[in-house]
């Protein structure tokens, strides 16, 4: 299946006879949780999921946002009323990052059917979806998380991968290349890692790329070659964005792992090496 859905084909699905789990994922950094956005109107049916509390664990030495115990997670989904026969969609403000995050989390612990809405709740607003201002009240859910479906790097992987294989950084290039870092300890990249920010997986509006641009975009940054396989992974400040650029690896038909932990992790420990600069070392 594929991992993002349209808006036109939402409408479609959400008006036949299984229509999908909604969740509604809006998030900002560092700001509080858009709770009274989704009040004020929503995609009819759709759950509030709250990226801080529900999709990740609290902040400390593994991050800004370190995976949530998985028990929690699954008690957060079945609230939401996720099944395992069902599909689910997430959907954000448009970004793509916090509904990414969603579907890594419910891709790597198990669940089968997970996609996210192409461009968000702008794109299906522009298409003239109707929102919504009631709360809906799903039946309890029965979705129990198994961790390990896709792949996950810890500190030592990502920084294995970046010598071995490919490691992207999914932020900014001027937070990659150390110009500024306005959160973390400090600024740089894991050395050996090349820049790929997010940005430049989606267009103007919002949407990602065809399959064929992103394809090319990563086999331009080192993701395939002729008769060769290159593994791959992924990792941004806190491990949001960089689940953005695995969605956008999957998209792409390149399987990839996230570091969660990212640059949150790595860079509060001193030891580690830190590069700066426009190159991988």
């Amino acid at each position: 299946m594929n991992a993002i859905i349209s808006a036109s084909d939402l409408a479609i699905e959400l008006a036949g006879r299984r229509p999908p789990t909604l969740l509604d994922v809006r998030w900002q950094l560092a700001g509080p949780n858009l709770r009274p956005e989704y009040e004020e109107g929503h995609i009819p049916g759709a759950v509030y999921v709250d990226l801080d509390k529900e999709l990740a664990g609290p902040a400390g030495s593994g991050g800004r946002h370190p995976l949530p115990e998985v028990p929690a997670f699954g008690a957060a989904m079945r609230r939401a009323g996720v099944r395992e026969d069902s599909d689910v969609v997430v959907y954000d403000g448009g970004q793509g990052w916090a509904a990414a995050r969603a579907w890594w989390l419910l891709r790597w612990t198990g669940h089968p059917s997970v996609r996210v809405l192409d461009g968000g709740l702008a794109a299906w607003t522009a298409g003239g979806g109707a929102l919504s201002a009631r709360p809906p009240a799903p039946a309890e859910g029965d979705f129990t998380p198994v961790p390990g479906a896709l792949p996950l790097l810890d500190a030592d992987g990502a920084a294995a991968l970046a010598r071995s294989g490919l490691l992207l950084d999914a932020r900014a290039a001027e937070r990659y290349r150390g110009d500024v870092e306005p959160i973390d300890r400090v600024g740089g990249h894991i050395p050996g890692a090349v820049s790929a920010p997010t940005s430049e997986n989606v267009g103007e509006d919002g949407r990602f790329l065809p399959a064929g641009e992103l394809a090319a975009r990563f086999t331009k940054l080192g993701a395939q070659g002729p008769g060769e396989s290159v593994e791959v992974g992924a990792y941004c400040g806190s491990g949001v964005s960089g689940a953005h650029e695995v969605l956008a690896l999957a998209i792409a038909g390149i399987p990839a792992a996230l570091y969660a932990g990212s640059w949150s992790e790595w860079s509060a420990d001193e030891s580690r090496p830190v590069a700066t600069g426009p190159d991988p070392l």
